[in-house]
């Protein structure tokens, strides 16, 4: 299928992890790009030429979690990691009217870059944007005790080495019965790569990656799925 030429992939910013390109771009073409809002395809083309659009949620991944967060009828989320906006948008546009994300992020100004896509879609009241560190404002919330177990979906695409970090405290913010997804679980397949191979931050990151999914493997508290959508995502269903 040819597709819009709107919608190609440029194989090095693809995340996909199927044999080839383009059987990752049949399923862009095919169940993907038909199905995706207006916003998200701008937002996604505004991205594009960013140096870092790599950071940016896959869509494929993004059209998972929009139907997660349907199925479930999330409507108190929490994000870490926003860079442009994709999976924040895509989430705004999902849940209800009066719903609410705390969306975190140390950078402003890759928010904002998205941010206009945000106002024109008419669900900015919905979010609530923090420029932090996710750990700091994750502890502020855990003071109260009223944020204890409130919050239906987390998405987390923020510092790799803090995943674990991060799952301890989303543990006590999210409900029982909630979800949390994990994004780049699979950090480009370097996870089952020759450490050889992967270079030094690269190298840092795939342990703790590596490490993270071993030990939510064995998390008694969840059950989990690990996806490979995108660069690999993690679905974590909180059962106590």
């Amino acid at each position: 299928m040819e597709g819009d030429s709107s919608n190609r992939i440029i194989p090095s910013h693809s995340k996909g992890l199927l044999q080839t390109p383009e059987l990752y771009q049949y399923v862009l073409d095919t169940t993907v790009f038909p199905r995706e809002p207006q916003p998200l395809k701008e937002l996604r083309d505004l991205t594009a030429n960013h140096p870092r659009a790599m950071m940016a949620t896959a869509p494929d991944a993004g059209q998972f979690v929009a139907l997660l967060l349907k199925l479930t009828g999330a409507k108190k989320t929490i994000e870490l990691g926003v860079f442009t906006g994709y999976s924040l948008l895509l989430t705004a546009l999902t849940i209800p009217q009066d719903g609410k994300i705390t969306a975190i992020d140390t950078n402003r100004e890759f928010y904002e870059i998205g941010l206009p896509v945000i106002q024109k879609a008419g669900i900015g009241h919905k979010i609530e944007f923090i420029e932090s560190e996710a750990l700091p404002v994750l502890d502020e919330l855990l003071k109260k005790e009223a944020n204890e177990g409130s919050y239906d979906f987390a998405y987390v695409d923020a510092d790799k080495l803090n995943y674990w970090n991060y799952h301890e405290r989303l543990m006590k913010l999210v409900k029982v019965g909630g979800i949390i997804v994990y994004d780049n679980t699979l950090w480009g397949g370097s996870v089952a790569a020759d450490p050889a191979t992967v270079g030094h931050r690269g190298g840092a990151v795939t342990q703790s990656t590596i490490q993270f999914n071993k030990s939510i493997a064995a998390d008694p508290r969840v059950d989990i799925s690990l996806a490979p959508l995108g660069d690999g995502i993690t679905v974590c269903r909180r059962i106590y």
